[in-house]
């Protein structure tokens, strides 16, 4: 008799960082001799090149519009512009991560990360922003859902998490409004697309997980690993 596999939220978090670091340590090697090493400004110390950025699958109106890749909107959620970068998006993804695992479960946990993200980087598109990176969309897209989540289930908990996540909402509203270069479209967007997306597929106390979520959710994972082979080939491709 076959046992249900049941994947501990904390590996499963990881297993995201650890395909995230890997792609920034793929992407300072292809650029090579353009990496920005400096640690006089730590903001921008072990950058990747913009070159390399855009091969492996960028986002916004230059890579979409001028070379068509509209798979960056999926493959920009897996990049990182600097070392502070990655650092700061992956510490905030271990604290919501699992929070998001555990209320509505794995499979649509993956299914807002994934369109959430692409949601955000869709709409900076659409604002003009020309170049844009980072895990931050999908990530305020699972606070988005949070926030939906806590709104809606109200009660101490709920309340709880409303609270935290509205703080944290607040939080990247000013980082954006006082720090250059921060896509305030593209957290916006994952925001907004986080609570219709835990409006539309609903938490565990509502509706528990089912098939379609899991061939939803697993179809993303396969398109997303599709996607990050394919830039990571055809950057290396190019960059050589």
């Amino acid at each position: 008799m076959m046992q249900k596999i049941r994947l501990n939220p904390d590996r499963v978090v990881k297993y995201i960082i650890y395909l995230n670091a890997a792609l920034f340590i793929a992407s300072l090697v292809l650029s090579g001799r353009q990496v920005e090493l400096s640690i006089k400004n730590p903001f921008t110390a072990f950058s990747p090149s913009v070159n390399a950025l855009i091969f492996m699958g960028a986002a916004g109106t230059i890579p979409i519009d001028r070379y068509h890749e509209w798979w960056s909107l999926i493959a920009a959620n897996w990049l990182h512009g600097s070392l502070v970068h990655i650092i700061f998006n992956m510490t905030a993804l271990l604290q919501i991560g699992p929070l998001i695992i555990r209320e509505y479960g794995l499979s649509r946990m993956i299914t807002i990360y994934t369109l959430g993200g692409a949601a955000g980087f869709f709409l900076s598109y659409l604002a003009g922003v020309t170049v844009t990176i980072g895990a931050s969309a999908a990530i305020c897209a699972l606070i988005g859902a949070a926030l939906y989540f806590g709104k809606s289930r109200g009660g101490l908990w709920g309340q709880m998490v409303y609270k935290q996540t509205s703080g944290w909402v607040l939080g990247l509203a000013l980082i954006g409004l006082m720090m250059p270069n921060i896509n305030n479209w593209g957290h916006g967007g994952g925001v907004v697309a986080g609570i219709a997306l835990g409006w539309l597929l609903g938490y565990n106390e509502k509706s528990r997980e089912n098939l379609v979520h899991g061939l939803v959710a697993g179809t993303l994972v396969v398109l997303t690993l599709g996607v990050l082979a394919w830039s990571l080939l055809s950057a290396t491709l190019l960059s050589f």
